[in-house]
């Protein structure tokens, strides 16, 4: 078991949680007194309020368990195949590869969700004959980009089916293809796409996944 970091060596103390521009992404500057007395202001963004931030940021130092803002959906098919999204994403302003994926819901539960978003974006659903083997979430959510924001995201392991239309927002440009896996590996050398580094990972895990 690792030890908690605050047994090991001092580290800085949140002072404060500013808000600094509103909007869907809020932009914050915290503030943390160092070990050494000195104060630092380091810049985040949340979608979060800042009373819901400042609550997840102390829970945080806590060492307490977070609670995954967004899922992200390894969609398997019956002949072991990858389902993936070729998607538009207007901060880069180019099509992108990446997995289904989506926010959480307050209070949604993990499977709810995963089914609402694969459908959503891809006409999949999850396969209910296999129970509870149809979904398989990883240990714990894990950080999108832990330098700029406290995004998590839950990462599962799904094996789904098609089950008609995907029914996207309209300004969600998606389109969902399949990848063998055996072609995983030529589709990650020659793909010119911007493509996130959990993607890069997760498509070269997948690969190695027990077909159920």
């Amino acid at each position: 078991m690792i030890e908690n970091a605050s047994t090991q060596r001092p580290i800085p103390q949140l002072i404060d949680v500013e808000l600094v521009h509103d909007g869907w992404i809020k932009k914050y500057i915290l503030c943390y007194q160092l070990p050494d007395g000195s104060t630092l202001r380091y810049e985040s963004v949340s979608r979060k309020n800042p009373e819901a931030y400042r609550a997840e940021l102390e829970a945080n130092a806590r060492g307490e368990k977070c609670t995954a803002d967004a899922v992200c959906v390894v969609p398997i098919l019956p002949d072991g195949s990858v389902l993936l999204i070729k998607e538009f994403r207007y901060p880069l302003n180019s099509w992108t590869i990446a997995f289904p994926a989506g926010l959480l819901e307050p209070n949604e539960d993990l499977i709810v969700c995963v089914d609402r978003e694969l459908h959503e974006e891809t006409g999949f659903r999850v396969r209910t004959e296999l129970g509870d083997a149809a979904v398989q979430p990883l240990p714990q959510a894990g950080y999108s980009s832990m330098g700029m924001s406290g995004e998590s995201v839950q990462i599962v392991i799904a094996y789904v089916e098609r089950d008609g239309e995907a029914s996207p927002e309209p300004i969600e440009l998606i389109e969902p293809f399949v990848l063998a896996r055996e072609d995983i590996p030529r589709f990650l050398e020659t793909n010119t796409y911007p493509i996130g580094t959990r993607g890069q990972l997760l498509l070269d895990i997948a690969r190695h996944l027990e077909i159920l």
